[in-house]
């Protein structure tokens, strides 16, 4: 599979503090990867090279084979999407107004934007003016308008951050069908439980540098005790291990009708980013 974003020994500096530090990853085309670290981690700082917004201070940042730097002079801005904190609308215009705009940009039919509204349940409120829309609206709209033109290519930068869990399951599954209609989705969280639920692979980003790369289940696995807990009908819960003792007990509990309930012990990826970096995901 052909890599869509290949980045290797990347620096930033911003004067004489360091954002980002050698740091190297690939993305796979028709990928979900998930760049996951807390505020001020460098996540930010990493899409705005990759979308020609800021230069490397150093290393190289590849998209579609050419530097980044290049995206512009080259008119691959077509190819991309991009959701950050520039929302690219216009407050004095509607909703509709502002996704007619950018039809007329892209060269996309006008037919396109109730699709769009509709991923991210808008449509009742697209005669709205831009200004008088809540944040979370608002954040709904710039999703919008980030994938209106269907990239080859789309950055995410916190997309759920402001949305309710209903809204936000309904971002998740118009990903989805976008990333398997061919559009590889690159995207910054801080949201553990949402980079379980969309990614391929996830990179843990502490203090600008990647401290873990791999895909959601393989590094739970990889942290894992092997344990699972059994709870039951008299209230106890009891941890066990894979193993020809623990398995003669949760026979013994289960003929005799006592299990009530068994789950992993598997840890969360908010679990393994505290233990590899010791710092909470805020």
């Amino acid at each position: 599979m052909e890599n869509v974003i290949e980045v290797s020994s990347l620096m930033k500096i911003f004067s004489n503090q360091v954002a980002l530090n050698k740091v190297d990853f690939t993305v796979k085309e028709m990928e979900i990867f998930g760049f996951l670290g807390p505020s001020g981690s460098g996540k930010t700082t990493t899409i705005k090279i990759l979308t020609d917004q800021l230069s490397p201070t150093d290393g190289n940042a590849k998209v579609f084979g050419i530097p980044s730097t290049m995206l512009r002079k080259k008119g691959y801005h077509k190819k991309i999407g991009v959701l950050t904190d520039n929302s690219g609308l216009y407050n004095r215009l509607t909703i509709y107004d502002n996704l007619k705009l950018y039809c007329k940009l892209y060269n996309v039919p006008l037919k396109r934007i109730e699709e769009v509204l509709h991923i991210v349940n808008l449509e009742d409120e697209m005669k709205m003016i831009v200004s008088n829309l809540s944040k979370g609206m608002l954040q709904r709209a710039i999703l919008a308008r980030s994938f209106l033109h269907k990239p080859d290519l789309l950055f995410l930068d916190e997309p759920t951050s402001a949305l309710d869990p209903v809204n936000s399951q309904r971002i998740y599954k118009g990903l989805r069908e976008l990333n398997k209609k061919g559009t590889t989705i690159f995207l910054t969280t801080h949201d553990m439980s949402e980079a379980e639920l969309l990614c391929n692979r996830v990179a843990f980003l502490n203090k600008g540098q990647i401290q873990l790369l791999d895909e959601p289940k393989k590094l739970r696995h990889q942290f894992s005790d092997s344990t699972m807990t059994v709870e039951l009908a008299d209230g106890r819960k009891i941890v066990m291990k894979n193993g020809p003792e623990d398995a003669k007990k949760m026979y013994e509990y289960m003929a005799s009708s006592q299990v009530v309930s068994i789950y992993s012990n598997e840890p969360t990826l908010g679990d393994i980013f505290v233990k590899i970096t010791g710092r909470e995901l805020l």
